[in-house]
């Protein structure tokens, strides 16, 4: 039997004149990962902080067993300012007993890369005082990961870790036989690392068995039984639940029968997206060039992220933008928008940007802009339009949008300047979809966002008819909200990546390999043929690259309209014999295309 580590009894927790806990009773215990979820404001980090004791409770009581070795990762770190990394994250340890540890070699790699921590000018030695908050938050994690605990407490791990330090972490917390109490919005490392989920809902807390996704179709079929209200949120829950069953179905650990009755419940609930349908809209809102880039050199400063640089965003593209960081993801944008601003007069520092006339774009930057705090939400958005047209003949008010946005009647004439940094992000994103336009650029759009605001973005934006490209480190968002994943991996080049976030991890892991010095002889006699190619040679490689790419999305676009076709004519036996031939022929042309595009992806 698992020993109890934690509980809490009846406690209650007020605000105001708003009860954030009311008598919540729960328990952890030996082995637990558990992960909290819940709106902005209702409660996670309150529940959590008394949990570890670190802030009292109203009433109610919680014990912790003798001797709990407890660790928390709150969302302001307590180190010391004038120390180093190294006196914070390794203490006294001299360098031989932390070098032969695996525990920290594993940490220090994951989370900075490499035991030298490439990233800091002098490595363990660095001074913390002048470094950013996303260093000190990296490093107060891998202070509390490289400690011995009984339990583990963490406020949003996952803010200011890539796409690959997420995955690390959600591998390390798997292995760890620490207890685990988590608040993320990161819905994919929710699933990899969790097996219960407590959703934190108008002071109170309902507990529920398995990851993210066994959470939404228990919510999803308990608001169904219970027949609520809010058939909206419902539906957004029945939608998501839609896309992990027919997108993922592994993610979820229930029984065949819980499987089943998942599929029973989204029997009449169509995919996301009608890819079809929005590319006709788009073409239409876009004409046929949105940004075209030819031979682009792409600087930050002094520095070259990308050379050579051949590429296109067409109308209805919806790309996912993921890299390591510093690589030029940021930089790519704000060269595209800057292109865009001065209607082409800008341009990179070497190449060619070409800007489609009719484009009109909306760029979410990662800072958040001032707007005046005396202004009311709802006259903020006003101010940008007061009616929306979404597409698809979905008009909204600028009222109704906000309700959508989870701004209800009476949070609608809070000041700005009363809002949390949640909701200003919500508000940010708010004002650009009230400016109607056919082009949006999201630079880290899930920061700060709540699960429910995230899933209410994902449908507005699956009805969306433009081009899009996203820079996201949350996985489960990239994956839902794009058909394309593109990476720019440190080389100066941007490619396709046709399995997304996968091929991703593992194309990082082999450059990781081959960059050590046991790989690195290999890795040279490896690179030697690719020094024989001419620059025109592998120049011609790229656009017959770039042409492979254009063919594989028509390619795409046809498959999903003839199974279309097939589904609409199921009774009409000799058509759907003729369409299915044709299916067979595409699927046949796109696994060459697919295999074309490997072998100039090795030369480009």
């Amino acid at each position: 039997m698992a020993v109890n580590l934690v509980n809490v009894e009846q406690v209650s927790k007020v605000y105001g004149t708003r009860a954030l806990l009311d008598g919540v009773s729960l328990g952890v215990s030996e082995g637990d990962r558990i992960g909290v979820v819940g709106r902005n404001g209702d409660g996670k980090t309150t529940l959590i902080r008394m949990l570890a004791r670190l802030e009292e409770a109203d009433s109610g009581r919680v014990t912790h067993s003798g001797g709990l070795r407890l660790g928390v990762l709150t969302q302001h770190d307590s180190l010391d300012p004038e120390a180093t990394i190294r006196h914070e994250v390794i203490g006294d340890l001299a360098d031989h007993e932390w070098a032969g540890s695996a525990k920290i070699r594993d940490v220090l790699t994951g989370l900075f890369g490499g035991l030298a921590l490439p990233g800091f000018e002098h490595g363990l030695d660095t001074v913390i005082a002048p470094l950013s908050g996303g260093e000190r938050r990296r490093i107060a994690l891998a202070k509390l990961l490289i400690a011995e605990q009984d339990l583990i407490v963490l406020d949003e791990p996952t803010n200011h870790l890539d796409v690959e330090g997420i995955s690390w972490l959600a591998g390390h917390l798997r292995v760890r036989r620490s207890a685990l109490v988590c608040v993320t919005h990161d819905r994919w490392f929710l699933d990899q690392v969790c097996t219960r989920m407590w959703d934190v809902q108008r002071g109170t807390v309902h507990e529920y068995e398995g990851g993210y996704s066994d959470y939404v179709f228990a919510r999803a079929e308990r608001e169904r039984i219970a027949a609520t209200e809010e058939s909206k949120r419902q539906n957004l829950m029945r939608k998501e639940l839609a896309w992990l069953r027919r997108g993922a179905p592994a993610r979820t650990s229930k029984p065949r029968y819980r499987i089943e009755a998942a599929n029973e419940l989204i029997a009449d609930v169509p995919p996301p997206r009608d890819t079809s349908e929005l590319m006709k809209f788009a073409n239409a809102r876009l004409g046929k060039t949105v940004f075209d880039l030819e031979d682009v050199t792409v600087q930050a400063g002094p520095k070259t992220l990308l050379t050579h640089l051949t590429w296109q965003l067409g109308p209805g593209d919806r790309i996912g933008l993921v890299g390591v960081n510093g690589a030029g993801k940021t930089s790519l944008l704000r060269a595209l928008a800057e292109a865009a601003r001065t209607q082409g007069d800008t341009q990179p520092a070497a190449g060619k940007v070409v800007v489609g006339r009719t484009v009109r774009l909306a760029y979410l930057s990662q800072e958040v802009q001032e707007l005046n705090p005396n202004l009311r939400v709802l006259e903020a958005v006003q101010q940008v339009r007061d009616r929306v047209d979404l597409g698809k003949g979905r008009e909204m008010t600028a009222g109704q949008l906000c309700e959508q946005f989870g701004f209800s009647k009476e949070k609608q004439w809070t000041p700005v300047g009363d809002l949390s940094g949640g909701e200003r992000r919500r508000l940010q994103i708010l004002r650009l979809l009230m400016d109607e336009p056919n082009v949006l650029f999201l630079d880290e759009p899930t920061n700060d966002l709540d699960i429910e605001t995230l899933t209410q973005l994902e449908d507005l934006l699956d009805g969306w008819p433009g081009s899009m490209i996203v820079i996201s480190h949350d996985r489960f968002f990239i994956e839902r909200t794009t058909d394309r994943v593109m990476a720019l991996l440190g080389d100066r080049t941007l490619r396709m990546l046709p399995r997304g976030i996968d091929e991703y991890l593992e194309r990082r892991q082999r450059m990781e390999e081959e960059a050590t010095p046991s790989a690195a002889p290999a890795a040279k006699e490896k690179a030697a043929p690719a020094a024989t190619v001419s620059p025109q040679a592998a120049r011609a490689a790229k656009k017959e690259l770039q042409k492979v790419e254009r063919q594989l999305d028509k390619v795409s676009t046809r498959e999903t309209a003839l199974h279309a076709q097939i589904a609409d004519n199921a009774t009409d036996f000799e058509k759907v014999a003729k369409l299915d031939a044709e299916l067979r022929e595409l699927v046949a042309e796109r696994d060459e295309l697919e295999m074309r595009w490997l072998e100039l992806a090795e030369d480009a």
